[in-house]
């Protein structure tokens, strides 16, 4: 299956990544060959990949957002979670893991997509159905993270229990009153971060699953953080405890 990839930075990264086939790539008539599109150019030269001049009005009814650049390449290739541990055993890690339950909006999964990235996730796992995938707004919203990241699909309850067996603690995000505080939580070993969906947070059946579950104190007077912020709170906490 092909998608056609939009955003200077999610078109450079896919290519920079090497993990999709690549059919072929437009640029917008008039782009001036500098700076990221032409690091998107010598890419392609490179890999022998087709580059045509394409008018921008064409572009825009693929997406308004394409900033000059379109990719035509396969579907995201999705990984499973014995290539994460795998990842983990190569980078000789204690394991860190996100898991989204049930996630649905684009932009709140590309965000926390990019600051696993950053932060040295070694996989991320979503649910098998009722999620937001990894399409194209994703890639974008994502900067490209999405394409250096192993991302897997999974029953959630089953994979828990793989991580337990591997000993892997999971630690849920979530509000309810016997939730700890971070400073009463151990992030320094093998972990899984669980992010619920914006509605309704971590489902019932997840939630049991967790070994802990985790709050983030505040004290605005907002009531609580969307999951990308919040996300993105305690994978940062998780990487400085496992950075000390």
């Amino acid at each position: 299956m092909k998608e056609y990839l939009y955003s200077r930075n999610a078109v450079y990264e896919t290519l920079r990544a090497k993990r999709r086939d690549v059919f072929r790539l437009e640029i917008a008539q008039g782009v001036q060959e500098k700076g990221r599109i032409l690091e998107i150019l010598q890419m392609t030269r490179d890999r022998k990949i087709p580059a045509i001049s394409a008018p921008r009005a064409g572009m825009d009814k693929i997406h308004p957002a394409h900033q000059g650049v379109i990719l035509e390449a396969s579907g995201y290739p999705y990984a499973n979670l014995v290539d994460i541990l795998d990842l983990a055993k190569q980078r000789s890690e204690p394991p860190f893991l996100l898991i989204l339950d049930t996630l649905n909006d684009p932009q709140n999964f590309g965000t926390l997509l990019r600051t696993a990235e950053a932060v040295g996730i070694h996989g991320v796992i979503l649910p098998l159905a009722r999620t937001v995938e990894v399409t194209p707004a994703v890639v974008n919203a994502s900067s490209g993270a999405s394409e250096h990241l192993l991302i897997a699909q999974a029953n959630l309850s089953q994979a828990i229990d793989e991580l337990r067996e591997a000993d892997i603690w999971t630690l849920g995000l979530d509000e309810s009153p016997e939730s700890r505080n971070p400073s009463e939580v151990r992030m320094d070993g093998g972990l899984a971060i669980v992010v619920g969906s914006e509605g309704q947070g971590i489902r019932p059946l997840v939630r049991s699953k967790c070994d802990f579950l985790m709050r983030l104190p505040m004290q605005g007077r907002v009531e609580s953080l969307n999951a990308a912020v919040a996300g993105s709170v305690a994978l940062y906490l998780a990487y400085l405890a496992r950075h000390k």
